[in-house]
């Protein structure tokens, strides 16, 4: 009997202690559980605080780009503005048979300085951003054979201080005097003249000129013996200057008839072409003497600026002159429609009253330069009648209001080569 009680408190002290032992593993397993389920907390607390800052931040950039952007399209576009300078035809030189003592060398020996020449327009051409020529005749040192023509020009290589020191920057050479003493001395100006700091341009040769951060390029083109035929170089030539990331083109032509003051239907289809095909101002000259100016599809067409300091003649019977400026403005590398333009008129010589060509162009002012600038809009005007085209407004610097140092300047000018 005590036998079997002490068997059953044995078992019933099993029992208990088997009960103590699933308790504390069971307090063990459910502190193990709450450590586990704590660092989970815990992680995914972490966590959650870097996503909700990750996603803060990102929330902020993309603000921050909106606020740029905003302030992106509200910023004025970046403008630029070129004021371009063109006068007519420049003969630095001579013909060997003419009388030297009325010639350009001779008063070029006489006065014994180069700025002597552009002294009176120099003012203008300082002003602007780029001023071109046409530069008629050749210059070299070379003892070449003349070719056979009535008139064959030809001066010093040192003349091109008359160019430098008058503020000219460019020159164009396709002409018909650019090879009066044959092919070299062709190729001796245009040394010659890039040694000087002055770029050429003319016939397949391009010029592509950095100026204020924009890409101008320039062409010139020779109609007279081609006429028409010249037109598939012109139209290769723009397109070059455009694949060179030209923002603004100028097209040069020496074209027309001599001492006719409206343009023949070959320099208006030619024109027409240049602007056509990417030309923003197109610039004539080989007349002699004036011709008018048109607007087609917004843009300037300048069909003869006459002459300009021009060794061909001494004693011109026509001394009216221009210079014609046009300023330029670019909105964000793009040229606008702007058409600022202004016409100075000029006397090809100081010394014009006597009928003396000293070869020194000078602005002219008062009755004598309305009378410049008259002739000008009637040329023009009778451009577009005979052609239907538009005739372009006129600003000239004799205009009441305008301000000298604001002024850019155009004119036409006329003169005879002989």
């Amino acid at each position: 009997m005590e036998e079997n009680r002490r068997r059953k408190r044995e078992r019933e002290r099993r029992a208990q202690l088997r009960r103590r032992q699933v308790r504390r593993q069971k307090m063990i397993l459910a502190g193990g559980t709450a450590g586990i389920l704590l660092v989970l907390i815990l992680v995914l607390a972490v966590r959650g605080m870097a996503a909700a800052g990750a996603e803060a931040k990102a929330k902020e950039e993309a603000e921050k780009k909106q606020e740029q952007a905003r302030k992106e399209a509200e910023k004025e576009p970046e403008k630029v503005s070129l004021t371009i300078s063109a006068a007519g035809d420049c003969t630095l030189g001579t013909d060997e048979y003419f009388y030297y003592s009325t010639s350009l060398p001779a008063k070029y020996e006489a006065v014994q300085d180069p700025g002597y020449f552009f002294r009176e327009v120099e003012p203008i051409f300082s002003r602007d951003d780029l001023t071109i020529v046409n530069m008629e005749g050749i210059l070299t040192s070379e003892k070449l054979s003349r070719e056979d023509k009535t008139y064959a020009f030809k001066g010093d290589p040192e003349y091109t201080q008359i160019l430098t020191e008058g503020s000219v920057e460019a020159a164009n050479l396709a002409n018909n005097h650019s090879r009066d003493y044959g092919e070299q001395s062709y190729t001796d100006t245009i040394e010659i003249m890039e040694e000087a700091g002055i770029p050429t341009f003319g016939y397949d040769r391009t010029a592509l000129l950095d100026i204020k951060g924009v890409k101008v390029g320039l062409l010139g083109t020779y109609e007279l013996a081609e006429q028409m035929g010249c037109e598939e170089e012109m139209i290769e030539n723009i397109q070059s200057l455009k694949e060179q990331g030209a923002q603004l083109i100028i097209a040069s032509f020496h074209w027309g008839i001599e001492r006719d003051n409206i343009p023949n239907e070959v320099q208006v289809e030619l024109a027409h072409s240049a602007i056509d095909h990417g030309a923003d101002l197109v610039l004539g000259h080989h007349p002699h003497v004036l011709q008018g100016i048109e607007t087609y599809k917004g843009k300037n067409i300048v069909y003869s600026l006459g002459n300009f300091c021009f060794g061909g003649n001494s004693g011109p019977k026509d001394m009216d002159a221009m210079i014609f400026q046009q300023t330029f403005t670019l909105e964000d590398g793009e040229l606008t429609e702007d058409n600022v333009t202004n016409v100075v008129p000029v006397k090809i010589s100081g010394s014009w009253a006597q009928g003396v060509n000293d070869y020194q162009p000078t602005p002219v002012e008062g009755d004598t330069g309305e009378a410049v600038i008259t002739r000008i809009e009637e040329y023009s005007q009778s451009i577009a009648q005979q052609y239907g085209t538009e005739a372009a407004q006129i600003r000239s610097s004799l205009d009441s209001g305008q301000e000298e140092e604001a002024q850019t300047e155009a004119v036409t000018g006329e003169a005879v080569e002989e």
